[in-house]
C-alpha cells in the first residue's frame, strides 16, 4: 500500500458514495488506475465492504447499551450457543471476546428501557453467568474512520 492508496482510503472512508471520477481527481490518478486500485484492496480485504450509516436516533433507537458479560463455562459447546444466541438478536450491533475480568463486551442499540429488556431476555438464553448493562448518557466521539498514517 502506498501514499496513493491511503489518500483513497482515507477520503472513502470519509465518504464512499463519491465516483470513482472525482476520486481519481482528488488523489491525482486516472479514472482506469483509481478503479484498479480501489479493486485490488477490495480483493486483498482491505476494503470489507461499503455502507451507508445510519442515524440510530432519527430511527427510533435512542438508547445505546454496552453489556458486559461474564461466563463461567470456557468451552466450544458454549462458545458456539453464544455466538448464534447474540447474531440472532437484532440490535447487537458488536460482540468482542475481551482478555481481563469481563468475559464478553457487546454493544447494542435499542428503542428505550423495555427495548433493552426484550435484548436481555433473548440474550440470557446463552446460560450466562453474570451480565452487566452500561447505558450511553452522552457519545462524545464516534467514528468510522481507521487512522491511516
Amino acid at each position: 500500500m502506498d501514499r496513493i492508496d491511503s489518500l483513497l482510503l482515507t477520503r472513502l472512508q470519509k465518504d464512499a458514495s463519491v465516483s470513482v471520477g472525482d476520486l481519481a481527481d482528488q488523489v491525482g490518478v486516472s479514472k482506469s488506475a483509481c478503479w484498479r486500485r480501489i479493486q485490488k484492496l477490495e480483493e486483498s480485504g482491505v476494503i470489507r465492504g461499503r455502507v451507508t450509516l445510519l442515524d440510530p436516533v432519527a430511527l427510533g433507537l435512542t438508547l445505546t447499551v454496552f453489556v458486559s458479560v461474564r461466563t463461567n463455562q470456557h468451552n466450544l459447546e458454549w462458545a458456539t450457543q453464544f455466538r448464534e444466541v447474540v447474531e440472532e438478536i437484532p440490535g447487537v450491533m458488536e460482540v468482542h471476546r475481551l482478555g481481563g475480568d469481563v468475559d464478553y463486551l457487546i454493544k447494542a442499540v435499542v428503542p428505550d428501557m423495555p427495548g433493552y429488556d426484550a435484548l436481555y431476555q433473548q440474550l440470557i438464553k446463552a446460560d450466562l453467568f453474570d451480565v452487566t448493562a452500561s447505558f450511553v448518557m452522552e457519545t462524545i466521539k464516534q467514528t468510522s474512520e481507521l487512522p491511516l498514517n
